[in-house]
């Protein structure tokens, strides 16, 4: 991984992610920074990373079982194994009704002692906090993507994204993203 962009913005990152073990890493470092009551929002088309970096935020927690896609059961908790928060992991992409639709999962009785986090979640649960991190994943394109050489590296190339980290509200004031990088 590398910072490329500015971040000179303290609620804000953009960083380069090569490979999907370097999304997890992300996902690690993101997880260093969480506390019990945030809410993490992931956006990304399918197949962006979304469930990997949450693989890495559930390494990075210390929680029980494996995270994968809660895609057909809508969420998932995984309790901590030690002192630290459990990790709620939401799928909203078969969700329609916003928040309305999300209050039958009672997140808002999760969140203040959990790390939820939301894939697909923009425009459907930013009412449940003023204050959230929003993860943005995107193919890399122009100058973040890699040049392929031959054919042997178009794997390679598809694994490359661009990530942009905004905090959002008073929690993420002042907080320094800089050690996603």
């Amino acid at each position: 991984m590398n910072v490329p962009h500015d971040t000179s913005a303290a609620t804000a990152a953009r960083l380069t992610v090569k490979s999907a073990e370097d999304m997890r890493e992300l996902g690690r470092r993101l997880a260093a920074l969480l506390r019990p009551g945030d809410l993490v929002l992931l956006s990304g088309e399918l197949g962006a990373g979304k469930t990997t970096m949450t693989r890495g935020l559930g390494e990075g927690l210390g929680v029980r079982g494996a995270v994968t896609s809660p895609t057909f059961v809508i969420a998932r908790v995984h309790p901590p194994l030690g002192d630290g928060p459990a990790l709620v992991h939401v799928d909203a992409y078969r969700l329609s009704g916003g928040l309305d639709e999300m209050e039958d999962l009672d997140l808002d009785v999760s969140l203040p002692e959990s790390v939820v986090v939301v894939e697909w979640g923009d425009g459907k649960v930013e009412d449940l906090s003023e204050d959230r991190l929003r993860v943005v994943i995107e193919r890399a394109v122009g100058a973040d993507a890699p040049t392929v050489v031959d054919g042997d590296d178009a794997d390679a190339a598809d694994d490359v994204r661009s990530v942009t980290v905004t905090g959002v509200g008073e929690r993420w004031t002042g907080v320094d993203l800089t050690p996603l990088g």
